[in-house]
């Protein structure tokens, strides 16, 4: 009986976890390396993301291919010459919602996050951390942040010719809407 009882709840702790990940495949990720010449400006609506709110891991992924430019030039330049997408076709991060416990997923609010993880780029890995806000409300769930990464961090060489039009750096910005992942 007692090993019984146990299988139960260990089987309903179970259950319970898994009810507590959210996802999305629409995660907004949009980035500049602006420079006082030119505009560079990119987005994709196709980042995935899991989030699994008893432990605060989180995982984005996104396809290098999907950035969308203003100028098809770009575009090309971006995927050919700077992140040499055939080569390294995704960028990803994987850490961690160092505060977990401060985010009421089923309670409507706002919540601030501290996040840390490692970032890959161009096949390069590199730990970041940032904030990202949480807004909760309605059984809907936002999130977003912003941060910024320099490009020689992740070897994304930028020719001579162009350096004065490229920022050494990208801001990037992330948006996510997302849904209770069910099984």
């Amino acid at each position: 009986m007692k090993k019984l009882l146990f299988t139960l709840l260990m089987s309903g702790a179970f259950f319970s976890l898994q009810a507590q990940k959210y996802f999305t495949k629409t995660g907004n990720i949009s980035f500049s390396a602006t420079s006082s010449i030119e505009a560079i400006e990119a987005s994709t609506r196709t980042a995935s993301c899991v989030v699994d709110a008893a432990t605060g891991n989180i995982e984005f992924a996104v396809l290098i291919k999907t950035f969308q430019f203003e100028k098809a030039l770009m575009q090309e330049h971006f995927n050919e010459n700077y992140m040499e997408s055939d080569k390294y076709p995704k960028g990803s991060f994987k850490g961690k919602i160092d505060n977990i416990r401060d985010i009421k997923f089923n309670k409507d609010g706002s919540y601030k996050a501290k996040v840390s993880g490692v970032l890959e780029i161009h096949g390069v890995s590199k730990p970041v951390s940032t904030t990202a806000d949480f807004t909760i409300g309605g059984g809907k769930i936002k999130a977003n942040a912003n941060f910024s990464v320099a490009l020689a961090d992740y070897n994304i060489k930028i020719p001579g010719a162009v350096s004065d039009k490229i920022s050494k750096s990208a801001k990037i910005s992330v948006v996510a809407d997302f849904q209770e992942l069910k099984k």
